[in-house]
Parts: C-alpha cells; structure tokens; sequence
C-alpha cells in the first residue's frame, strides 16, 4: 500500500509563489510515477502535472503549462509541485498521487494512490 501525504499548502496572493511537497511512504518510491490532480470548489477534479518514475516525462494541463513545475527526488522518496505566477483560478485542494502506469492528461486516467489533500488558496 503506498501511503501519500501532501505539505506546503496555503495561503498566497496573486502573481506569488508555492511549493507544495508530497513524501510517500511503502513500496518502492521509484516504481511509481506520481502527479498531481486538484478540485476547486464547485468544479470537477482536474488533471495538473505527471512526472515518470525516473524524471524523464513530464506532462502539464494547458491551464498551468509554463507556470507550474512538477520534480522529484527519489532519494528522499518525495515529489515537489513548484507553482509561480498563481492566479485566483488555481485555488483548490490539491492532491498528490501514485500509479505505475505513465500519467496521462487524458480525463479517464485516475490514478490509483491518493493523498488527502493540500489547500492552496490565491487571492487577487
């Protein structure tokens, strides 16, 4: 069972800067990929970043491409989402997942391991 817990949540103006962290504990860390999803409220849960077990394939939601970050370090068994440039529309709970399958933007693609969740909140 892997087990996935998010930090770095918060509270931050527009045009400012976040980092959210995800350390994850269980089976070999570097046999999954990870990535990121998020829900605003009112609105269905969105795809945000994926990143390949070893660092080579990233993938980004248009909505965030150039803006958002996503890295990892599997040394420390931890995955990073670098968000600059925040606009009020990318507040949301944000949750960090697992799968061994690539990630894809696609809408149907639901990984298999879920965090509970991190706050980001932008305000303009």
């Amino acid at each position: 069972q892997v087990h996935l817990v998010e930090s770095g949540g918060g509270s931050v103006q527009a045009g400012g800067s976040l980092r959210l962290s995800c350390v994850t504990s269980g089976p070999a860390f570097q046999d999954y990929a990870m990535g990121w999803f998020r829900r605003a409220p009112g609105k269905e849960r969105e795809f945000v970043a994926g990143i390949s077990w070893n660092s080579v394939d990233t993938v980004y939601a248009n909505s965030v491409e150039g803006r958002f970050t996503i890295s990892r370090d599997n040394t420390k068994n931890t995955m990073y989402l670098q968000m600059d440039s925040l606009r009020p529309e990318d507040t949301a709970v944000y949750y960090c997942t697992a799968d061994r399958r690539l990630y894809s933007s696609d809408m149907t693609f639901v990984p298999a391991y879920w965090g509970q969740g991190a706050q980001v909140t932008v305000s303009s």
